[in-house]
């Protein structure tokens, strides 16, 4: 009995060194598979982040165009108000130089304008 008790005496701490080793490795390996995850879930946040920025991006894009077609809506508009003041202003000055003319030539007696009738 001396023999199996030496034995359990010797066997104990082996035993409770391999129980160390167990709890060690388990540790380790849990350890290492939260490391795992906080890299992956770091680099899903990342990947989410990339695709919100290209998201905002496209967003900034879309409303540069609109913009740039709204400049060139007012630009158009404010030429074609241009060119109506400018007609507008052509017929009221050959209006006043019609009237003018009218005045000037046949209410006129001078001898330069003699029309028959």
């Amino acid at each position: 009995m001396e023999g199996t008790g030496g034995e359990t005496k010797d066997g104990a701490p082996k035993l409770q060194l391999a129980i160390r080793c167990v709890k060690a490795a388990f540790l380790l390996s849990s350890l290492k598979s939260s490391v795992n995850s906080v890299f992956e879930s770091a680099n899903i946040e990342e990947i989410e982040e990339k695709e919100k920025m290209w998201r905002e991006i496209e967003n900034l894009r879309v409303e540069l165009v609109k913009e740039r077609l709204k400049i060139k809506k007012i630009k158009l508009c404010g030429l074609m108000e241009l060119i109506l003041q400018v007609i507008l202003v052509m017929l009221i000055s050959s209006f006043f130089m019609k009237l003018a003319l009218d005045i000037f030539l046949f209410d006129d007696e001078s001898p330069f304008c003699k029309y028959s009738a």
